[in-house]
């Protein structure tokens, strides 16, 4: 069906629908005002933008429905790598433990942190990291560490060069790996990335024909109206109705 040479249908199609069915599908007014909307902000918002206000809390539900889909997306990144084998030999050897680095390889000694992008780690993460894969290296002869970027500048299989305490550090065990080629690692095939990327939308579409139901759930509009059938006006009646004068708000 999906034809990869390093995955088998069955398990690409069950992890992409696990992934799907971590994303958050509901938002209610409860959520929504979790972190304490800014009615004033979206008063703004709207005026400026050229948008009403239901389209303003539109924008703003999907934004807060958004923010945890990194991690979900995370998630697959990661996790493939328990159905993913080589081309050749049909067998795998990587694992995704509960703690400690991302990916392992224990057969190759390869220990794997992955990111998403190459802008996720400031300084500190950095150097934090580094340290660690330099201590992995240190204690298991023979071995390699792997900083695996998702979305990287570049192609590339290169040294992790930081500076630690003012000094630059290279170290040929250490590398800094860009998505597709730690998928021709793991793969032996040079356009793995590629081609998986391919079947991605084909899948999706076969996991959302599977589910068969609308996921997103919005409830936000309906509770806002129990305030005040003026939308604009429960905002502002949700964050500041016990304030002095709320009482008679006219806006």
């Amino acid at each position: 069906m999906y034809n990869l040479n390093f995955i088998n249908d069955e398990d690409l199609f069950n992890h992409i629908k696990n992934t799907v069915e971590k994303y958050r599908f509901t938002v209610n007014l409860k959520q929504f005002n979790k972190n304490l909307i800014d009615p004033i902000k979206m008063t703004f918002d709207s005026k400026i933008y050229h948008k009403n206000i239901k389209e303003i809390i539109d924008l703003e539900c999907i934004r807060q429905i958004d923010k945890t889909a990194s991690n979900h997306i995370g998630y697959f990144h990661q996790n493939i790598f328990k159905y993913i084998y080589h081309k050749d030999t049909k067998q795998s050897n990587w694992e995704v433990p509960r703690e400690g680095f991302d990916i392992i390889n224990e057969k190759e000694k390869i220990f794997v942190e992955m990111k998403n992008k190459h802008n996720t780690m400031n300084a500190s993460s950095s150097q934090k990291t580094y340290i660690k894969m330099l201590d992995t290296i240190n204690k298991i002869p023979n071995s390699t560490c792997m900083l695996v970027e998702v979305i990287a500048k570049h192609s590339q299989n290169i040294p992790w060069i930081i500076t630690l305490d003012k000094q630059k550090i290279k170290n040929e065990h250490i590398r800094r790996v860009s998505i597709d080629k730690f998928y021709e690692i793991v793969t032996g095939e040079k356009t793995a990335f590629k081609e998986l990327v391919e079947k991605i939308p084909i899948v999706l579409d076969d996991v959302i024909k599977d589910l068969k139901e609308n996921p997103i759930k919005n409830t936000v509009f309906e509770e806002l109206k129990k305030f005040d059938e003026n939308i604009l006006k429960s905002l502002y009646l949700l964050s500041f109705k016990k304030y002095e004068g709320f009482e008679e708000l006219d806006i």
